[in-house]
């Protein structure tokens, strides 16, 4: 699922600092390569017994990720259900209390990158 109200597409960061504040709110920058990366927040929902992953997808803009100089753009934000062994299911309906849990993660950052 594609989450349009963030407030965060089109937000910029240099790497070092959005990694900082990412992990701070408990995003964890996973998959990356020298001009992409992106990060993901976990929330386990006891409920179902599933966990479900906020992403964020970056681009640079300017320099290379080995660079925490490196300026990153925030290009999309999604939140899908973890399938087994790995990846994502967009398709699958998300709890109210985990987009409930998403949001308060999403306005953390941006209050972070604002």
């Amino acid at each position: 699922m594609i989450i349009e109200n963030s407030g965060l597409i089109g937000l910029t960061s240099e790497l070092g600092y959005l990694d900082e504040a990412a992990e701070k709110i408990g995003f964890v920058r996973w998959q990356w390569e020298y001009t992409r990366a992106t990060y993901d927040l976990k929330i386990s929902d006891k409920e179902t017994a599933a966990d479900y992953y906020v992403r964020v997808n970056t681009r640079a803009i300017e320099g290379k990720l080995e660079n925490p100089h490196a300026i990153l753009n925030i290009e999309a934000v999604y939140i899908g259900r973890g399938t087994f062994p790995h990846g994502l299911d967009y398709e699958s309906p998300i709890p109210k209390n985990v987009l409930t849990l998403a949001d308060k993660g999403l306005s953390q950052l941006k209050a972070s990158l604002s």
